[in-house]
């Protein structure tokens, strides 16, 4: 049963990213806007451009994730192929961890793309593993957070608004652009309850070679992760069951 689950998440997988994350839109929004928002910060320091790599990545991980999946679940709800998966051999969760899976995938591709060329331009050697490790985590952390948001409620616009809230929240606290430790002591508390702030830290002391906190970087995004899929299996059941 395990491997007919296993199959059908890959082919859910292959599936979404051929039909919705490999077009213009997807692709605009998962990398074009992160490089454009990253851009404009540039242009105010240039000089300190290096400084937001770290952001420009975790950026480009958090969009890219979620360029399509708070739109494919309920717009596939809406046309009926998602009841024609459930029909088939497959689990509730192994429909929703392939949709999730295909959301990771892209955004890994996008991630390696913009990881690629910061690194190589400003000839950053980091540390690979644990950069790897911190972008695997965050992709499917992200995808699992699109999806949780996703089946929470009943219309493609519902989700691409209440997705919107959560993303510009982490971009402005969760230290894309200004260290959490300068911010207010309350901002800083609402950063550590983000899971972009554990992304942006965990990618930074990778390139950087510094890894006093990347595993609690690591635990803190498994803790995100295993939450945000938890909630949406569990909320997907309820749509059917």
């Amino acid at each position: 049963m395990w491997r007919d689950n296993v199959r059908s998440m890959y082919y859910i997988a292959l599936k979404d990213i051929r039909t919705y994350y490999l077009k213009p839109p997807a692709i605009s929004w998962g990398l074009v806007f992160p490089v454009v928002w990253i851009l404009a910060f540039y242009l105010r320091n240039p000089t300190g451009f290096k400084e937001l790599i770290p952001g420009l990545i975790a950026m480009t991980i958090l969009f890219s994730t979620t360029a399509a999946e708070a739109v494919v679940i309920n717009f596939e709800l809406r046309i009926g192929s998602l009841e024609r998966l459930l029909l088939a051999p497959v689990s509730f969760s192994g429909v929703l961890l392939g949709k999730i899976l295909g959301g990771a995938i892209f955004g890994f591709i996008m991630t390696t793309a913009v990881t690629a060329i910061s690194t190589s331009v400003f000839g950053i050697h980091p540390h690979v593993g644990y950069l790897v490790l911190f972008v695997i985590l965050s992709v499917v952390t992200f995808s699992s957070l699109g999806a949780m948001i996703s089946v929470s409620v009943k219309e493609v616009f519902e989700a691409q608004t209440l997705l919107n809230l959560p993303r510009f929240v982490m971009v402005f606290v969760s230290g894309v652009i200004y260290p959490v430790t300068a911010m207010p002591t309350g901002l800083q508390y609402l950063a550590r309850a983000l899971p972009l702030t554990y992304t942006v830290s965990g990618i930074r002391q990778s390139l950087e070679s510094n890894l006093s906190t990347a595993p609690f970087n690591a635990l803190a995004l498994v803790g995100f992760l295993a939450l945000f899929i938890a909630l949406a299996i569990k909320l997907f059941r309820r749509k059917f069951v």
